[in-house]
């Protein structure tokens, strides 16, 4: 099940243009895919949000390359990064979670720096609010919008009471792991919207950049639990993302890592893996111990949907 509100729906007054129109807020799309338990029942499920990282917007379909900017141009689609994470999603909508999956190609496309952490933040927690409205009243700008992407027919799943959006876990894959360490950190813990509560973070391969002379106090989480997932054969950004782990030391008693060993980054991601247009595998060469995309993708389901059943402990109906 999928929603799209529109690729230029949402404008956020921090989250602006670094190329074409600089200082100007910037149009994000307001789009996701949506997995969840097949039978709601009478409970109330956490619900769990995806941001993908950095990677091409658009695809040019005469030429089947990958391009630049956003929105994309006549003769081009979308590169859906956020459907990427799939086969991570049904693993944890058959364990009781509701998950979101949501597209961020717009940020990718204009914003840079840690402007862009910024406004991956923002845009989980404009997803957030709306899943909130949706969850307490039934309403909201997601009332009406969910599809079946096989049949382009209307989906009218009973969310109302059944979706709770103060048990939340955020994944982020790449940048979107430096994005969702923002948005869960101690500083900017107060943006959260009113009726959320975010109880669990995992950054995937996430990136870790502090510019000389910088602070960490944008990323620091030591209020809830953290679970960074590296992989050893990342060639893209290594795994430095143990760092955000060694940042809170003594002060986050919940805050872990682990390695997937002959991992690398892109598979992650299905739409980023070789066989997708502008997919390719960024193994560190040579890599000894390189597994496959499927043994990888097998293993951080596995690590993922146990972390979340832990903290977020969904309920099922007996």
């Amino acid at each position: 099940m999928t929603y799209d509100l529109g690729d230029q729906a949402f404008t956020d007054p921090d989250v602006t243009f670094f190329d074409r129109h600089p200082g100007k807020p910037v149009p994000m799309e307001l789009a996701a895919v949506v997995l969840y338990p097949t039978d709601l029942g009478r409970t109330r499920h956490p619900l769990i949000v995806i941001e993908h990282g950095s990677w091409w917007s658009c695809i040019d379909r005469a030429a089947r390359k990958p391009t630049g900017g956003w929105p994309c141009k006549r003769g081009e689609g979308s590169l859906r990064s956020y459907r990427g994470y799939g086969y991570l999603a049904t693993g944890l909508a058959e364990r009781g979670f509701v998950v979101v999956s949501i597209s961020a190609n717009a940020i990718n496309a204009h914003v840079l720096g840690d402007a862009g952490y910024l406004a991956r933040a923002h845009l989980i927690n404009r997803h957030l609010h709306m899943w909130q409205q949706l969850a307490s009243t039934g309403r909201g700008p997601l009332r009406g919008t969910f599809v079946d992407p096989r049949t382009g027919r209307e989906v009218r799943p009973g969310f109302r009471g059944r979706v709770d959006t103060r048990n939340v876990g955020t994944v982020g894959h790449s940048r979107a792991g430096k994005g969702v360490m923002w948005q869960a950190s101690d500083k900017h813990r107060s943006e959260w919207p009113r009726g959320v509560r975010v109880r669990a973070v995992l950054p995937l391969a996430p990136v870790y950049f502090t510019p000389p002379g910088g602070s960490d106090r944008d990323t620091l989480v030591t209020k809830i639990p953290v679970k960074v997932i590296t992989a050893s054969c990342d060639g893209a950004v290594g795994e430095e993302g143990v760092q955000y782990v060694d940042d809170v030391e003594g002060r986050n008693p919940d805050a872990s890592h682990e390695s997937i060993a002959g991992g690398n980054h892109n598979h992650f991601n299905t739409r980023w893996s070789p066989g997708r247009i502008g997919g390719e595998d960024d193994a560190i060469d040579p890599c000894a111990s390189k597994i496959s995309a499927q043994e990888q993708r097998r293993r951080t389901r596995r690590l993922a949907t146990a972390y979340f059943v832990e903290t977020l402990r969904p309920s099922v109906d007996e």
